[in-house]
């Protein structure tokens, strides 16, 4: 079974834009420090205890923009995957677009994505965040097409003894690794959280699969030649 551990760091106050570096010259610098840090990176992922490098994760993606989050996972090309997001919030494309043009070449090891890319099967992945395990393939969503959007609620038994941020983070999340950020920011809309399991839900290889259909339809037809 994947697993998966999403970090979110202890923000501080964010630097106002005039004093925030260029994005190119802030994403060399991540990268430097990066190698700097990967031997204990390495360690601690082959020892499975990420959260020894944790806080140093933290500080390296805040220091790149304190609005960014980042995360761990399995990767689908290498061993580790390395996920910086920044939500797709229009601000932060600039970073991340400088973060993934100076990213080193993907090798046996590590790959990069510069927003949540779709697991191939996300049923089959738990999430460690704040202390609980919570199995994705156990999420149930309620899908309604409206206005050329998917609104959803989502529901998981755990949710409800999560804290507030981490049950926002995992309302989003089981949503981001089966879509891909990118295209759960296009399709869907409204996003809540259902404290009680709804009548008729699917799972969430079945909400891909909708959306991705949905995404075909909306396609431009080719022009022949």
């Amino acid at each position: 079974m994947g697993r998966m551990s999403w970090f979110r760091r202890r923000r501080p106050e964010p630097l106002p834009p005039a004093h925030l570096p260029n994005p190119h010259e802030l994403a060399v610098a991540f990268w430097q420090r990066w190698f700097d840090l990967l031997p204990r990176v390495s360690a601690a992922l082959g020892d499975g205890e990420p959260h020894r490098v944790e806080n140093e994760l933290c500080e390296l993606v805040a220091a790149l923009h304190p609005d960014l989050h980042f995360s761990l996972e399995r990767g689908q090309r290498a061993i580790y995957a390395l996920v910086l997001s920044g939500q797709e919030a229009p601000g932060l494309r600039p970073y991340t677009d400088a973060w993934i043009a100076a990213a080193p070449p993907e090798d046996m090891i590590w790959e990069y994505h510069d927003s949540v890319p779709p697991v191939p099967d996300p049923t089959d992945v738990t999430v460690n965040l704040a202390g609980h395990q919570l199995r994705l393939g156990d999420f149930r969503v309620v899908a309604q097409v409206t206005d050329g959007a998917v609104d959803v609620a989502v529901y998981h038994p755990e949710l409800a003894e999560l804290g507030e941020e981490a049950r926002r983070a995992m309302t989003f999340l089981p949503l981001d690794v089966t879509l891909g950020e990118r295209l759960a920011g296009e399709w869907l809309g409204r996003v809540e959280t259902a404290a009680q399991e709804p009548a008729e839900t699917i799972d969430l290889l079945e909400l891909r699969e909708l959306v991705r259909s949905l995404a075909r339809v909306d396609e431009p037809p080719s022009s022949g030649s």
